[in-house]
């Protein structure tokens, strides 16, 4: 299943990339932003780092069952090697969160990451 997302720089589309994974996991309407998370990643060029920021989050939900309902992210150098985002949301509870779909893993097939268009698309694994 593909995810995407649009933004004006890179930092925008990998918050937009993080919120639609966790679109993808539980319905964002019923997540509340109490607690917050940070969650860093690296990549050798932003396809990189796009796909190691998601499987960071992919990570989190997987240990602490946290969901994402707002992402603030910081992204270094030119071209964009580095992130750190605040990440707020809250542990899954099963008498308030409906999940959707488990992602097994975030993966390279396809991949769309182009700050200049202002479009990102990653492909994940059901």
């Amino acid at each position: 299943m593909g995810i995407w997302a649009t933004g004006a720089t890179p930092a925008a589309l990998l918050e937009g990339l993080g919120l639609a994974l966790y679109g993808l996991l539980a319905d964002p309407r019923r997540v509340r932003p109490r607690l917050e998370r940070t969650v860093r990643a690296e990549g050798r060029d932003p396809a990189e780092l796009a796909v190691n920021f998601l499987g960071e989050l992919l990570v989190l939900e997987e240990a602490e069952g946290f969901l994402g309902r707002r992402i603030a992210a910081r992204t270094r150098g030119r071209p964009c090697r580095s992130v750190i985002a605040r990440v707020a949301g809250e542990p899954f509870d099963p008498a308030r969160h409906v999940g959707r779909t488990e992602v097994k893993a975030i993966t390279y097939h396809d991949l769309v990451f182009d700050p200049g268009s202002g479009r990102a698309r990653v492909i994940v694994d059901l």
